[in-house]
């Protein structure tokens, strides 16, 4: 996400969220790989009806220092629901098992709440 972007972060699939962990860290440009393990980040581990497990991973970036989970252990989510924001964009990273096929392309703009990332094999 840029500064240009909407910064709000919603479910994927319908999902209970089992743990949610914040992590203190740097603020490097969430485009960087290593801003995955070394940035400030919120991770999010769900899980989707199917009982399979995936995690949400909000990374704040250089501009963006501030990320604001809006849902608690426990939450049921319905897929589309706010999950959370990072103030002034950064960067969401999404990891699911191999259970999934990805249904997106390496550097396709994405809609939240619209595009259809990935479906159950």
């Amino acid at each position: 996400m840029n500064a240009l972007d909407v910064h709000v972060n919603r479910a994927p699939m319908a999902s209970k969220i089992l743990d949610r962990r914040h992590i203190q860290g740097k603020f490097l440009n969430a485009t960087l790989d290593k801003s995955s393990t070394e940035n400030e980040r919120c991770i999010y581990t769900c899980q989707e009806q199917g009982g399979n497990v995936f995690f949400v991973v909000q990374i704040a970036g250089f501009v963006a220092r501030r990320i604001v989970p809006f849902c608690n252990i426990g939450a049921q989510l319905n897929i589309g629901e706010r999950l959370g924001l990072i103030r002034f964009g950064s960067r969401v990273d999404l990891y699911l098992s191999r259970k999934f096929s990805i249904l997106v392309k390496e550097g396709q703009r994405t809609i939240a709440g619209e595009t259809v990332l990935a479906q159950k094999k």
